[in-house]
């Protein structure tokens, strides 16, 4: 048998989404439904509908989800019916060779359910990032079910499922940011202050803010940062430099992805310190920098690829901490909306007005 449930779906590049009625086949082997309680509205859904990501319309978008477990096909051991999941992009196959290596962090060979949900005529859908989750349900492997709490509010948990757990990584697992780091963090957006917030939860003795828009700098405050600087009023390598005695800080983080936030982030940081690229970059942008700056300052140049998370290991850690008061995931949560407001949600993003619009099924 299957379901037809609405769901969001961009058809061609550019224009808006729609809301159509999207058909979900029963779980096959290892694959699962998911009823979703919250989707939260990340840049790359926004990245998708516009093609930047490929060109295999029709999409189904949302990707940053939790909800609940309807019903499971053969062969599933990970969850069961009723369990409380957020959703992942990143179930680890074990089997390549970054798995084999035990780096399964680097995964290249993730899993994805392997039937297509369609529109009504038949056409299949390209689920975003393997999930397609601005849907009342959906359609995922096993692996990319991680079960949590389920006290824990769906929309604020949700959010681990893509930004915030990129940031919460970036600082956490990527920066190896410690107790008594001076961190600095460029681009306090959601992804920013998620950094910012796991440099506080680690101990980081000074944070600093780095952003071009006022209000986002007061946002970063909230989550922890200790000092702000407004990259429109000055240089911003000297002020990093001013606020950790003259010598930069441990860890900078770029969480833009520009060439010129990269590169202040690289000559901001302290002598053997570390730069954490998390803000995704377009594939045109270029560096030219003299050679003998990386040899002569040392230290370590990363990117983060989804805050080097483990899903299983990551998402209840940041549940439990969220629920004992101490990772403040509800105030990424800008908005509730519903399916329909998801292209106002788009505008809202391009304006800087939210952190995060967060789709709100049940």
């Amino acid at each position: 048998m299957t379901q037809t449930v609405r769901g969001v779906v961009s058809k061609k590049r550019g224009e808006p989404v729609q809301l159509v009625d999207v058909v979900v086949p029963d779980p096959g082997p290892g694959e699962v439904i998911v009823e979703i309680s919250g989707c939260g509205v990340c840049h790359t859904d926004l990245t998708y509908r516009d093609g930047g990501i490929s060109a295999a319309y029709p999409f189904l978008l949302g990707h940053e989800a939790a909800g609940v477990v309807e019903s499971v096909g053969t062969g599933v051991t990970a969850v069961e019916p009723g369990d409380f999941v957020v959703l992942n992009w990143r179930a680890v196959c074990g089997q390549c060779r970054a798995c084999r290596r035990g780096r399964p962090q680097y995964c290249f060979d993730t899993h994805n359910a392997a039937q297509a949900m369609t529109l009504t005529d038949g056409t299949e859908l390209t689920p975003a990032l393997g999930i397609g989750a601005f849907i009342d349900k959906t359609l995922v492997h096993q692996g990319q079910c991680t079960k949590v709490d389920p006290a824990a509010d769906p929309a604020a948990v949700a959010l681990l499922g893509c930004g915030v757990m990129a940031g919460l990584g970036a600082s956490i697992n990527t920066g190896a940011v410690n107790r008594d780091d001076t961190v600095a963090v460029i681009g306090c957006g959601g992804v920013g202050d998620a950094a910012i917030a796991g440099a506080r939860l680690v101990g980081a003795r000074k944070i600093i803010a780095v952003d071009t828009d006022d209000a986002k700098l007061d946002w970063a405050t909230d989550f922890g940062a200790t000092h702000t600087v407004n990259a429109r009023r000055g240089n911003v390598v000297e002020a990093i430099r001013d606020l950790t005695d003259g010598f930069g800080a441990d860890v900078v983080i770029d969480a833009v992805g520009r060439p010129e936030t990269w590169t202040q982030a690289f000559y901001a940081r302290d002598l053997g310190g570390t730069v954490v690229l998390v803000g995704v970059p377009t594939p045109d942008v270029r560096i030219d920098m003299p050679l003998v700056d990386f040899f002569s300052r040392g230290g370590a140049l990363k990117s983060s690829w989804y805050g080097d998370c483990l899903p299983e290991r990551d998402f209840p850690t940041m549940v439990m901490l969220y629920l004992q008061g101490r990772l403040p995931l509800d105030r990424f949560v800008s908005e509730r909306i519903g399916l329909e407001d998801i292209e106002n949600a788009f505008a809202k993003m391009h304006s800087g007005r939210v952190l995060r619009s967060v789709v709100v099924l049940k």
